[in-house]
């Protein structure tokens, strides 16, 4: 499972592009050599055509992605699962929260990841 990146503001296709090319990408690369698939949701910016060139660019293969299937996303699992572990625990700011999401995150066994 790839790193969180923090976003500071409002993410559009130009952040998102920013976010694959600087993040996912690198660790795509590391973790999986040069042959994987990426998977989406249907999110405007995610399906814009600046990000959909920036896909072709780089060669990276797409999973199709049916719409209107929030339950095939297993990132709104691990949303869930970041909430059950973080449930109750408090930040007094949000470099604070950050830190425990980010490390909340890094603490979810593959297991979870790989039935999510």
């Amino acid at each position: 499972m790839g790193p969180l990146k923090r976003i500071v503001g409002t993410m559009d296709r130009y952040v998102y592009e920013d976010i694959l090319e600087n993040t996912m990408r690198p660790w795509a690369r590391a973790n999986s050599g040069r042959s994987w698939v990426f998977q989406q949701d249907n999110d405007p910016k995610h399906t814009s055509g600046h990000v959909a060139n920036w896909f072709r660019r780089r060669r990276v293969d797409l999973l199709e992605w049916p719409s209107q299937s929030p339950n095939l996303n297993p990132i709104e699992h691990m949303w869930k699962e970041l909430e059950r572990r973080l449930n109750g625990v408090r930040a007094s700011n949000a470099n604070q929260k950050f830190v425990q999401l980010e490390a909340a995150w890094k603490s979810i066994p593959m297991t979870v990841v790989q039935t999510s």
